[in-house]
């Protein structure tokens, strides 16, 4: 807003404004002079500022009369607020061709100091009046205010994601959202009819709340004292959707009067998480009419994006399902999982229902900003009988929840979380991704019939910015999950991690070699009714034909990885995994345990147990692998999927779910 404010002047009698420390009224003598005017002069007292606009030869001194022009302007301003009512003063006289006075205006000022401050260097203090507090640039040496989706809940009887609630219920709720101090001096009230006002748009209501704090003396350590006595009304709400615009008390004196700022929504296809809030000084007219803004001051905030955490990030807490059958898993996992050093969450039948696909219910990720952040869950729009674990056993306090509703759009299995993945960070072409990428998987592009994740979910996805999706093709999986033919483990050298990619070129040449060396009637499956010789496979050509259009799939992926994450083929290890082509559907599933789909658990890997043919008591299948990963100094543990998830067309990684540490890097610190 500009930082001149036009004001009018009376012939022959005094009038009054507010003037904004630092902001300049104009004064066009014009409006007000007599008609014979020829001359002027300003007298003024010490604490007001005059500066003279004019093509006319203007004197240093304006007590003596100068020349008048039609195009003459005063600029007014004041150094330091004022300590009572119209405490400084300024006069024009109007002179004619002789030098008598033609009449006078007299303006009697009232100074203060206006600021509305934010965290814009963030830093997590709330600096006075910051150059950049009304914008956002990205970057190291950014600026911007950041406020974080208040999606957690601190209810303790009531279970709810806090943004539903229109007021606080805790005090505890405010360390979730973002200060912001209205700092005031003046004298101790504003001269009759003034008032100061906060608002927002129409636009914005929907995304943003405000609280102001009753009292100005609270700390942040008296904050955390105050529990069960805390009151609503002690944070009365000030703006939301019903509300643009409130009326703020001015306090008097050098005060702050603290607001909490809560957001609603992430950005998304039609919100970019930018936000303005205003503060306006309203000047009275005339009694029966209303009050109107002489001075505007406006704040920005971004919205804080939701972000996924990758492989290598280090793991906190292990979830799986128990139903009645899958007991060797849960084994298997429990072993690794207490090796690892890391929690484990089980969650039972009464609350799975038999659905142990904790992969492709949700996906956890994360918030942040200078002052706050936590663990958010993302609830996939899948809503198998796991639907309810997300909200009821995951939010809480410190650990927020969001979905997307496909209302209008037909869910399918690519809308399972087991299809969203994010890779480590990479560098591209010379363009930092510091948070990795976002996987998802898709249709075939020049397929116009194929199932696709929902847009509602994919637009989300897009519109966080910071860990910008690459889509891949996995519609030619009967499931249609990313995580069925590839995954990152970390690595101690190149960019710190190797993508795994599932292979039937890699499964065909560890067969062919054990057939080479006299193995060929080994068999897989071995003690299952699913056994198969080596020999038989490698002599079925229709087998061979499905594999090879697998291979095809999945290079064309290749590829396309290869180019979105800046991988070199060292980057890149291909796991032997074959698959068989369902030949209604005409889509791919593993054929034996899909050692891709796995869990990383930092340098521990819990791979599904493939059953490959015995090799001197060895699973060759397992060898392969174990000669590919530990030189990487990751270990390799084998865990029995095969009857609980395997032949229900999932693996390990579907199974099961980690949540992790966030990243070192601060989102607000990359180059966009």
């Amino acid at each position: 807003m500009s930082s001149f404010r036009t004001v009018r002047l009376d012939l022959g009698s005094r009038s009054s404004t507010v003037c904004v420390v630092g902001r300049k009224l104009t004064v066009h003598l014009t409006r007000c002079a007599p008609l014979k005017s020829k001359f002027f002069s300003v007298k003024r007292t010490p604490n007001v500022q005059c500066q003279v606009l004019s093509r006319a030869q203007v004197e240093t001194s304006l007590l003596s009369p100068q020349p008048f022009s039609r195009d003459t302007v005063l600029l007014i301003s004041m150094e330091a607020a004022s300590l009572h009512h119209n405490d400084s003063k300024l006069s024009v006289r109007f002179y004619g061709e002789k030098s008598e006075i033609l009449g006078y205006a007299v303006l009697h000022l009232t100074a203060v100091e206006i600021s509305l401050d934010v965290d814009a260097d963030r830093d997590g203090i709330v600096e006075r009046n910051s150059p950049n507090k009304a914008s956002w640039k990205w970057g190291p040496d950014g600026h911007g205010a950041i406020l974080l989706v208040n999606c957690d809940s601190e209810s303790s009887y009531l279970k709810q994601v806090d943004s539903e609630d229109e007021e606080l219920t805790k005090v505890s709720d405010l360390k979730d959202m973002s200060k912001m101090i209205l700092r005031t001096n003046g004298p101790s009230a504003l001269p009759e009819g003034y008032k100061l006002c906060l608002h927002i748009s129409q636009a914005d209501a929907e995304k943003v709340r405000i609280f102001r704090a009753k009292t100005t003396k609270q700390t942040e350590a008296s904050l955390k004292n105050v529990v069960l006595g805390f009151f609503r009304k002690d944070y009365p709400l000030v703006l939301n959707k019903k509300q643009l615009a409130n009326q703020v008390p001015y306090q008097g004196g050098r005060s702050e009067l603290v607001f909490y700022v809560e957001g609603l929504r992430f950005p998304d296809k039609d919100f970019d998480g930018l936000l303005t809030i205003s503060l306006s000084l309203l000047e009275p007219v005339a009694k029966g009419f209303p009050e109107t803004p002489v001075f505007t001051d406006k704040v920005m905030f971004r919205v804080a994006p939701w972000i996924m955490t990758p492989n290598t990030l280090k793991p906190l807490e292990v979830f799986v399902c128990s139903t009645s059958d899958n007991y060797e898993f849960l084994k298997g996992i429990k072993q690794l999982v207490q090796e690892s050093g890391h929690k484990i969450k089980i969650c039972y039948e009464y609350m799975n229902r038999g659905d142990r696909w904790m992969q492709d219910e949700l996906e956890f990720g994360y918030i942040d900003s200078p002052h706050q952040g936590f663990p958010v869950v993302l609830d996939s729009p899948r809503d198998g009988n796991l639907k309810d674990f997300p909200y009821d056993v995951l939010l809480g306090p410190d650990f927020g929840y969001v979905t997307r509703y496909a209302s209008n759009e037909k869910v399918s299995s690519l809308d399972s979380f087991g299809n969203l993945e994010v890779s480590p960070p990479v560098t591209v072409n010379g363009k930092n991704y510091p948070l990795g990428r976002i996987i998802i998987g898709v249709a075939f592009p020049t397929t116009s019939y194929g199932r696709n994740m929902t847009k509602v979910v994919q637009e989300f996805l897009w519109a966080q910015k910071v860990q910008e999706p690459i889509a891949v093709y996995s519609d030619w999986l009967m499931v249609g999950h990313v995580d069925e033919f590839m995954t990152f483990v970390p690595a101690p050298d190149r960019k710190g991690f190797r993508m795994l990619l599932a292979s039937p070129d890699a499964a065909y040449k560890v067969l062919r070699t054990l057939q080479n060396n006299g193995h060929g009637n080994l068999k897989l499956f071995p003690g299952k009714e699913e056994e198969v010789s080596i020999d038989e496979l490698l002599s079925n050509s229709g087998f061979q034909e499905e594999n090879n259009y697998v291979q095809r799939c999945i290079d064309w992926n290749r590829d396309l990885l290869k180019q979105e994450l800046g991988l070199d083929e060292e980057d890149i290890i291909d796991l032997p995994v074959l698959f068989k082509v369902n030949p209604k559907m005409n889509r791919a599933v593993a054929f034996y345990p899909d050692m891709v789909n796995m869990i990383v658990l930092g340098k521990n890997l819990g791979i599904p147990k493939p059953f490959g043919p015995q090799v001197d008591g060895k699973c060759a299948l397992e060898t392969a692998v174990r000669s590919l990963l530990e030189p990487l100094g990751l270990n390799c543990s084998f865990i029995d999927d095969f009857t609980s998830y395997h032949v229900l067309l999932g693996e390990v990684h579907c199974g099961s779910n980690v949540l992790r540490e966030p990243f070192a890097c601060k989102w607000w610190d990359l180059e966009l």
